[in-house]
């Protein structure tokens, strides 16, 4: 049964982000908050996620940016006390699994 569902894990077509993070299903839950679900899934009161489900008309951030979670994270002006540094485009994956990973950096 884990064989199988590891399987549909790895041909899926939904889960993306968090596979990329996570790619070995387990038996085992994992040790995020709310908060952690929200910013690795990205499915939270973000424009950019607002604006892909047809909640809202614009996936803009006030600042002008796009309203990713990444975005709040690390280039928002109105967030920029809690920012991390941002990563470079390919090495965004690695950036995130090691976010993940590191339970002092959250």
């Amino acid at each position: 049964m884990l064989e199988e569902w590891q399987t549909s894990w790895k041909n899926g077509d939904t889960g993306r982000k968090i596979s990329n993070i996570m790619p070995s299903v387990s038996l085992r839950p994992t040790n995020w908050i709310r908060e952690d679900v929200i910013f690795f899934s990205q499915h939270g009161p973000f424009p950019a996620y607002l604006k892909r489900f047809r909640l809202s008309d614009a996936d803009f951030c006030s600042c002008g940016g796009i309203g990713t979670a990444l975005h709040y994270a690390t280039e928002c002006i109105y967030t920029v006390s809690s920012h991390m540094r941002k990563p470079a485009p390919n090495f965004e994956q690695e950036w995130l699994k090691r976010i993940a990973n590191n339970l002092v950096s959250r």
